[in-house]
């Protein structure tokens, strides 16, 4: 972080990161300078999400102090409410609370009034005949001053207190006791929770203890009677039963256990203890400062920067900061807090107010916006998902949403032409990277098709124009590297890569022994026409730089040179086909690129991996679809090379707009390494049958995301559907059998029915099991999907993921 709060923009290596030719949209201020400079009343293109510019000054301040509760992976978290769904109980579930508790009390009735017999039994557990008489029979004691009878072990083995206690266990276990009591008192808010669970407790104690309130009129339930029985048996030579003090435990010990579950049903405990923490906090000295908005930047004031949290609160009220502006300071005060940075940081905002921290080029937003985004959350919005049946509750009709947490495990489009990869799909995504590019949280580089560039050329720092004559930049094919073995596997992914004639790896091979004694010699790498006549064997060629390494004394580089001579035109040599392919790359239109001595400044893909920079790269146009290609598996080659190196603060995304042809063997191991990089890629195809065969699987397997748009074959939905695999479900089966009577009356009924409906008497078997069923089968990828729709699923790079389900891109 520099004190004027800039950038350096060059890079690591000797060319300087460039910038775009235009103007920037907020002038410069001097380092001098005492105060913020006035500004206009309104920031130029301040769009907060979730549509267009603000008209009001409140809409940035709004937007800030806009709710982002957390969801599931891929919902617009911006706006985002989770519908609650009322628990609604199905019938089954009352008839199954009714039916045991009837029965039961229908058991206990019977019991009662002596409808079924019981009787002692036998059981001897005491060897004396004289101990087990006098345990069976009632005894008199005395309790509490008065002579009572207490039952003996038949009152605690075969008498109501064992009957009842089965009648209540059947009760609980049988009947959807639970569901109710969760529908309609563990749902409820507090205080309403625990005062109806109190009163269901004060119900229980009344049928347990009758005698305690008034007017009862009712026989207690048989809970207090066995715990009496089993206390004589095992106190009978103690006589503690004479002591109140024993009877009051033993009371309270029932009145405890009785209320036990309805303090778990009303959460009496941490009701409780909520209101002495709020009673505390409200006791405590000094009154507590009330949570302030976003919009005040209650984050500078927690560590101490009031004058800088004031400062950029009246320009968010002001209409002077964007939520781009926002979401830069953010940012840096993130990395800066806590640091030695903080009066740094401080300075620069004091002086330099929203603009402060300015991306490199100058901008403060972009030209134009056509989708809906979320830059503190990082979100763009494609679309709605729709509410179906296999999706989950929180996705219904929720916004669907892409961000760098699952662009980060890479992104497989399929779908036909027409179906609106492109538009739906490619270009929010690569507005939404250039918007966080201007953050400092990401570097794009997207790849446009032939005829079709991807957004407008002001939202991009550079744009580099392969074979057009004005492009102010070049694409260094060797991606200003320095090492010979690493340029010669870049450019020996990009060339051979789709080949299975020939191996990337003894391709590499032969071109690193060209490069390193070509740049021992003069400095640097060759160009492309150079490589093209050492490759093919061209003597001339060869025998100079033979001579130069022999008089500069490299015997290392001369052996290297001497061995890909001897290589050259032997059989399974790379070097031939290399060159056919490298005349692709060497036609005319391209005579001033690849580092062909032309007026564009080159550009190396390294670039992006030290700062946030948006970069685009147009294909060339008709006739030259091969050579569009090749220069795509190049700039993929060269993405995966740079984003390895170091550790970088900046998420790095590459888009393929059309990747036919780019992916190989080479790069699908690359992507699956990309995640744990800090970086993905975007790959749009129009079929898989663009994709080797053999590496459909792989290709599904490395990436995260992946997306079916409507129109796709079946072939490619079986890929998908192979990927995203099965899922238990319930089904139900219903059979009509047809019913044949006995009777000669019902026979005849049944004739007259048939006769006036002409349907036969049947019965419906249903049959309810689990079954085991594809997610998405490749007949419904292929032609259940309606147009503007895609089936959509994600992974984020911490792991959690969304089931493929249907998006409304329209939406």
């Amino acid at each position: 972080m520099d004190g004027d709060g800039t950038r350096d923009t060059r890079g690591t290596h000797a060319n300087p990161v460039p910038r775009p030719a235009g103007p920037p949209q907020v002038p410069a201020v001097p380092q001098d300078a005492p105060a913020v400079p006035p500004r206009p009343s309104r920031a130029p293109g301040a769009p907060p999400p979730p549509d267009r510019a603000p008209r009001s000054p409140s809409a940035v301040a709004a937007w800030l102090d806009a709710e982002r509760p957390a969801a599931r992976p891929g919902i617009w978290r911006y706006g985002y409410r989770p519908k609650e769904v009322p628990e609604r109980l199905a019938p089954v579930t009352v008839v199954g609370m009714l039916v045991p508790l009837l029965l039961a009390i229908g058991a206990w009735s019977l019991w009662r009034s002596g409808y079924v017999p019981y009787k002692q039994v036998p059981l001897r557990m005491f060897t004396p005949d004289d101990w087990w008489e006098a345990a069976s029979v009632a005894t008199p004691r005395q309790v509490e001053g008065r002579t009572v009878t207490l039952p003996g072990w038949d009152a605690l083995m075969v008498y109501d207190g064992v009957f009842f206690a089965v009648l209540v266990l059947a009760v609980g276990a049988l009947g959807s006791w639970r569901a109710i009591v969760r529908h309609y008192v563990g749902r409820m808010p507090q205080p309403a929770r625990a005062l109806v669970a109190a009163l269901l407790a004060l119900l229980a104690l009344g049928l347990v203890f009758p005698d305690a309130f008034p007017g009862a009129g009712w026989s207690p339930v048989p809970v207090v009677d066995p715990l009496l029985s089993l206390t004589v048996l095992l106190t009978d030579s103690y006589d503690l039963m004479a002591s109140s003090l024993f009877t009051n435990t033993l009371y309270t010990v029932v009145t405890l256990l009785v209320l036990w579950p309805f303090a778990r049903l009303g959460a009496w405990w941490p009701y409780a203890t909520g209101l002495l923490a709020a009673r505390r906090a409200s006791t405590a000295p000094g009154d507590p400062e009330p949570v302030r908005p976003r919009s005040q930047w209650p984050a500078l004031r927690d560590a101490g920067q009031h004058e800088a949290a004031e400062l950029l609160t009246a320009e968010v009220a002001g209409g002077r900061m964007n939520d781009v502006d926002c979401a830069r300071v953010e940012r840096v005060f993130a990395e800066a807090r806590g640091g030695a940075a903080a009066g740094a940081f401080r300075d620069t905002v004091l002086r330099r107010g929203g603009a402060a921290w300015t991306h490199p080029s100058g901008a403060r937003d972009l030209p134009r916006r056509t989708a809906r985004h979320d830059l503190l959350a990082g979100q763009v919005r494609i679309g709605r998902w729709v509410a179906a049946e296999r999706a989950p509750q929180p996705y219904h009709d929720a916004g669907a949403a892409l961000g760098p947490d699952v662009l980060g495990t890479s992104l497989l489009a399929v779908g036909p032409s027409g179906s609106g990869k492109t538009r739906t799909l490619v270009e929010p995504v690569t507005e939404a990277l250039a918007l966080q590019a201007l953050t400092g949280r990401c570097a794009v580089v997207a790849v446009s098709a032939a005829g079709s560039p991807i957004g407008a050329d002001d939202a991009f720092d550079v744009i580099v124009r392969i074979g057009d004559p004005s492009s102010v930049h070049d694409l260094d094919p060797y991606a200003e590297s320095d090492d010979p073995d690493e340029a010669a596997a870049i450019l020996a992914e990009a060339l051979v890569g789709d080949l299975d004639t020939a191996g990337a790896q003894g391709a590499a091979t032969a071109l690193a022994q060209l490069l390193g004694p070509f740049r021992a010699v003069h400095g640097r790498f060759p160009s492309l026409p150079e490589l093209r006549e050492l490759l093919e064997g061209e003597e001339r060629s060869l025998t100079a730089l033979r001579e130069a390494l022999a008089a500069s004394g490299d015997d290392v580089m001369r052996r290297e040179l001497e061995a890909r001579v001897r290589q050259t035109g032997a059989p399974g040599d790379a070097g031939r086909t290399l060159a056919d392919r490298l005349a692709l790359l060497n036609r005319p239109v391209f005579a001033d690129f690849f580092g062909g001595g032309g007026p564009s400044r080159p550009f190396s893909l390294r670039a992006v991996a030290h700062h946030p920079l948006r970069v685009r790269i147009d294909l060339p146009e008709r006739g030259h679809e091969e050579a569009g290609r090749v220069i795509t598996r190049l700039v993929l080659a060269q993405f995966h090379a740079v984003v390895r190196e170091g550790r970088r603060a900046h998420f790095a995304c590459l888009v393929l707009d059309d990747a036919t042809g780019a992916v190989t063997a080479g790069s699908v191991r690359r992507i699956q390494r990309l995640r744990s990089q800090n970086a993905g890629v975007l790959l749009a195809l129009r079929t898989l049958g663009d994709v080797p065969e053999a590496l459909h699987g792989p290709l599904h397997g490395a990436v995260g995301c992946r997306m079916a748009f409507c129109g796709v074959t079946t072939w490619d939905g079986s890929r998908f559907a192979q990927t995203w695999g099965t899922e238990w479900v319930e089904t139900t089966e219903v059979a009509k059998h047809t019913v044949f009577a006995d009777q000669p009356m019902t026979r005849a009924l049944h004739a007259l029915r048939k006769l006036l409906t002409g349907k036969a008497v049947t019965t419906d078997a249903v049959t309810v099991r689990q079954v085991e069923r594809e997610r998405w089968s490749a007949s419904e990828l292929a032609h259940a999907v309606p147009p503007g729709h895609a089936v959509l699923s994600l992974t984020t790079v911490e792991g959690e993921h969304a089931p493929p389900l249907l998006v409304n891109l329209r939406d």
